[in-house]
């Protein structure tokens, strides 16, 4: 009988084989494992790439209960581990190209996903062609002969465009193109990569998996047809983490479900609440229409999370600063997907060097939040304390303008 995927947060990766009849699979550190016979080391040999204890990077069984669970959640065959979500990226990205091959990249994409594609890749002899996040069936016109990756996240990083990602998916297959996804917003919560056509889906554990702004971590997540190649590139590349991290993010998955649905119903509140202020231009939320492939989110995705971003009227750095630097329960940080609530601004002249071609078309400063687990209200008081801030700068700075 199959079961709920709220159950599977707190059963994936809890086999007796990785627990030994304790509730959570230890913690097993090791470099070297000794054998007693040689048909045991043979064994090993044989089998070092399907979960068998051979050496240490390739895993132990704390890592392999983790790599169970992330199949156990997000589908696939198999799950490789990282350092950090960018090592993730570009090891996915690299396990599929070489010199002379062509990659299409959404202009949305991570900054440092856009960095490894204009630098290591094009050193490489790697090709990087960046296309509008709002792009559909019309992503056939930018596919080469030489195209071998397709690369999507969604939504969009900042902006948070949501992508039609079964269309695109669709053709990059009639062109046998590999389709990886960046997956750290949906979580493998709320977007199911291998329904919607994805080869191999990314996250950054670092972000909800983990869920406590703690340990640093990548999972990749690939199908049958990419796993293989996907594992031992990575495994050549000498990708591996820690036994204690792979611990900590399995103990972050069985709480997911519960704090991704917590991180939604804020982040939902303070977004509608963000659309009555007079000093905000629109909301970029997912879950309401005025998000760009909001219809997108509505087909494809079960729930949001905490993350979003508005855009306020103006550009005005001194109160822009003023907002920022007076908050109580909101954060300067990079990251997101802890429990603590972060707040980060872009002025609207940051994209010129983070999109290629689709140049986000507002002239005010952009917010991007996290909403994180603290009580709704009071994180509404301090936003709109902070506004008040705001438009006490914009004030006086006019009225010395008359």
């Amino acid at each position: 009988m199959s079961q709920s995927k709220q159950t599977t947060f707190v059963t994936a990766g809890r086999k007796d084989k990785w627990t030994n009849g304790v509730v959570n699979p230890p913690v097993q550190r090791a470099s070297t494992v000794v054998f007693n016979t040689v048909a045991e080391k043979n064994h090993a040999i044989t089998n070092r790439a399907n979960k068998t204890l051979f050496y240490g990077r390739r895993g132990t069984n704390t890592h392999f209960a983790l790599q169970d669970a992330m199949v156990e959640i997000e589908g696939g065959v198999g799950c490789a581990l990282y350092p950090c979500g960018t090592a993730a990226i570009s090891n996915s990205i690299l396990a599929f190209v070489e010199s002379g091959d062509h990659i299409l990249m959404v202009d949305t994409c991570y900054e440092p996903t856009r960095d490894f594609c204009d630098k290591i890749m094009k050193k490489m002899g790697v090709e990087t062609t960046y296309f509008p996040a709002t792009i559909g069936a019309e992503i056939e016109n930018l596919i080469q002969p030489n195209t071998k990756v397709l690369f999507l996240e969604s939504p969009g990083s900042i902006t948070m465009e949501v992508q039609d990602v079964p269309t695109l998916a669709r053709v990059a297959h009639q062109h046998d193109i590999i389709v990886m996804l960046d997956n750290t917003w949906g979580a493998g919560v709320n977007f199911s990569p291998f329904d919607h056509g994805v080869d191999i889906s990314i996250q950054a554990a670092t972000k909800y998996i983990v869920g406590h702004s703690d340990v640093m971590l990548g999972t990749a997540v690939a199908n049958q047809k990419c796993w293989d190649q996907l594992r031992e590139q990575s495994y050549l590349m000498g990708q591996c983490v820690s036994a204690d991290d792979a611990y900590l993010a399995l103990r972050g998955i069985r709480t997911l479900d519960v704090r991704l649905r917590q991180h939604a119903d804020s982040s939902l509140k303070v977004a509608k609440w963000l659309q009555t202020r007079p000093e905000v231009d629109h909301v970029r939320h997912p879950g309401l229409e005025t998000c760009p492939g909001h219809e997108f989110f509505k087909r494809d995705f079960t729930g949001g999370n905490g993350l979003f971003s508005f855009v306020l009227k103006t550009c005005n750095k001194a109160a822009t600063t003023a907002l920022l630097d007076g908050m109580k329960h909101f954060s300067m940080g990079y990251s997101w997907g802890g429990f603590e609530s972060l707040i980060l601004a872009n002025e609207p002249n940051s994209f010129d060097r983070l999109r290629s071609v689709s140049h986000p078309h507002f002239d005010g400063t952009l917010i991007r939040l996290h909403i994180g687990l603290e009580n709704v209200d009071e994180l509404i008081t301090d936003l709109e304390a902070g506004l008040a801030r705001y438009n006490a700068v914009i004030y006086q700075s006019e009225a010395s303008h008359p």
